[in-house]
């Protein structure tokens, strides 16, 4: 009887995908004893988006959950994603934080790695899989499957053999958004089975609706290892449920070593587990076959409507999932896995938001036209190229070659927040993130992110108001809910309301302005003051932003000289940075805000008179 291995990922991936990976530790240690007596091949239970989750959100340290889980999970292979040269951040770092990172991963419990590179370009890989070696740990490979009119069999298995070749103990073909068919399932793993002696592993999203059909393909075809997620964050935009697949590959006379009977638990527990996180589950996680045209990932998904919803533009979801294929075609056909996902999924949403593809663009898409995420399979669109980077020559070399060693300069800038080696690679990963959740964790005053009941949301954050209700007047039951609102910071906030089916637009006034001083400058109106204190804008030379925000860079001063197009502010938008730029030629007559502040449309950042 043929033996299948089988990788968990309720501990990672499955609540990534449908609770914007919001699963909290002190809700998974309770089950991880029935977990670990499974026996599954191994449990993912970092890496990922978790590492940025736990400290934007959680206000969890992620090495402290690593720890907890290395504990709880005595008898199991603790599995880990890990994004090559970009580790678990958004750049590429310098090689030796690399391999420290890779050690101390290794050293806090982290059995198997799973590598890959947005890119595909295994020069990418080649330090994190020569570190995970280095500490005889697991190293598996994997392969970013995406569909494009250069990305087929012949390609991937050539790949195949390259990974072969640098020293990987397993391979992976990580299917991230789902676009798998049974029929190219059954051609690309086929074709891997004849040309490598490795392991295969497959790992499919289940958004397009084939994902089970292509596991039980890939295990006719050649494939030994499977990836499948407990039934409580199962299906949609996660992956096929671990019950059904291992009912069906028993019934089909494969071994898994996994027993039906003990998951009931799991399951049950889960499923009421995940009642407390309903504040982050997203409408759009379900079964979309559109997935396989825009290609957007089931970790993405769900993180996508979240930040559309924080941009008050979450009605502009559909729009922005037809906008992302484009701009993919435009950078070359990258697979759309983080980072390249959230750098293409961001400037998408920009070109939404904005109404003018291009209007604004990301630093990342920028850093991308450099190469400085590695090379493009296809041709990238040369106009856009032109526009982002203008005459600059894009590197060709590998990225990280451009880098010189960081851990010094690292150790200098930490070393009032940083207490251990763990705390050094936190504040690698998120600087300015890790040095406000160092210091309150230092000081016991961290405060993580409300979880709210829902019978009791009344008094909760704004946020979170309910959407949805029944209203009675007069005797008289009207069922009322909102599907969607503008910006908090407009003047007149759009509300989309139904009552019955019957579905309304109301504007609601949400901001009163009190006029300030005259202007003794060219402009005809100065800036007028919002009840908040911040500046609306009233003439051309009011500098403002498209998306909410947080500013990170002031790149000006007062009585500065600039010419329109010249960056003045790079904010933080939906985890990407982003340059504001002169609108017009001018001098800076006023600055209106400051490093670390929140911002939003509609406010005037800096004023320019020409």
């Amino acid at each position: 009887m043929k033996k299948i291995d089988i990788t968990e990922l309720v501990l990672r991936d499955g609540h990534q995908c449908h609770i914007a990976t919001r699963l909290r530790t002190e809700d998974m240690l309770p089950i991880c004893h029935d977990l670990d007596n499974l026996g599954f091949w191994s449990i993912e239970a970092w890496g990922g988006a978790t590492f940025d989750a736990c400290v934007r959100y959680l206000r969890e340290d992620p090495w402290e959950r690593l720890r907890k889980l290395r504990q709880a999970l005595p008898n199991s292979r603790i599995q880990m994603l890990l994004r090559g040269q970009n580790l678990l951040g958004y750049r590429h770092y310098s090689d030796d934080v690399v391999d420290l990172f890779v050690k101390k991963s290794a050293d806090n419990g982290v059995d198997v790695f799973r590598i890959f590179d947005a890119m595909n370009d295994l020069r990418n890989i080649q330090t994190s899989l020569d570190s995970v070696k280095k500490y005889k740990k697991h190293a598996e490979v994997a392969i970013s499957y995406t569909t494009s009119p250069l990305h087929n069999v012949e390609y991937f298995t050539s790949l195949a053999k390259e990974i072969e070749a640098h020293g990987a103990d397993s391979l992976a073909i990580k299917d991230m958004a789902g676009l798998l068919t049974p029929g190219s399932t059954k051609a690309l793993v086929a074709s891997l089975a004849k040309s490598i002696s490795l392991p295969i592993h497959i790992h499919s999203h289940a958004t397009s609706g084939l994902a089970t059909a292509n596991l039980l393909t890939a295990v006719e075809h050649g494939a030994t290892m499977i990836d499948t997620c407990n039934s409580s964050f199962s299906e949609g935009a996660s992956h096929p449920t671990t019950e059904s697949v291992v009912a069906g590959l028993h019934d089909l006379g494969y071994e898994t070593g996994v027993s039906l009977e003990k998951i009931e638990n799991i399951t049950a527990y889960l499923k009421n587990v995940r009642k407390k996180y309903w504040q982050f589950e997203s409408e759009f996680t379900g079964l979309d076959p559109r997935v396989l045209i825009n290609q957007v990932p089931g970790g993405m998904i769900s993180n996508l409507s979240s930040q559309l919803k924080d941009q008050g533009a979450l009605d502009k979801m559909d729009q922005v999932l037809e906008e992302i294929p484009k701009v993919r075609k435009d950078l070359g056909y990258p697979p759309l896995v983080t980072p390249t996902s959230q750098i293409v999924g961001t400037q998408a949403a920009l070109n939404v938001i904005t109404g003018e593809r291009y209007k604004s663009i990301t630093n990342e898409v920028k850093n991308y036209f450099l190469g400085e995420y590695g090379k493009a399979l296809g041709e990238m669109n040369s106009e856009i190229m032109k526009k982002a980077i203008g005459d600059e020559i894009p590197m060709t070399c590998r990225p990280a070659d451009k880098l010189k060693p960081e851990l010094n300069n690292l150790k200098v800038k930490c070393e009032d927040v940083a207490r251990s080696e763990e705390d050094l690679l936190t504040y690698a990963m998120f600087p300015d993130l890790a040095n406000t959740f160092l210091k309150e964790r230092n000081a016991g005053t961290l405060e993580p992110e409300e979880l709210l009941d829902k019978e009791e949301f009344g008094s909760s954050a704004s946020r979170y108001a309910p959407s949805e209700f029944n209203v009675t007047l007069h005797g008289e039951t009207y069922h009322i809910k909102l599907t969607s609102s503008g910006n908090s910071a407009q003047h007149e906030r759009p509300f989309h309301v139904v009552v019955d089916g019957i579905s309304e637009e109301v504007l609601v006034e949400t901001l009163d302005l009190v006029e300030v001083g005259n202007s003794d400058s060219k402009n005809d109106v100065a800036p007028q003051q919002r009840k908040d204190g911040k500046l609306r804008p009233t003439h051309d030379g009011c500098v403002t932003t498209a998306m909410p925000g947080t500013v990170i860079d002031i790149k000006v001063n007062v009585g500065d000289q600039v010419a329109a197009g010249d960056a003045l502010i790079v904010i933080e938008a939906m985890k990407m940075e982003n340059e504001i730029q002169a609108p017009k030629a001018g001098t800076v007559i006023g600055i209106h805000i400051s490093k670390g502040q929140s911002i939003s449309p509609d406010q005037t950042l800096i004023e320019i008179q020409a």
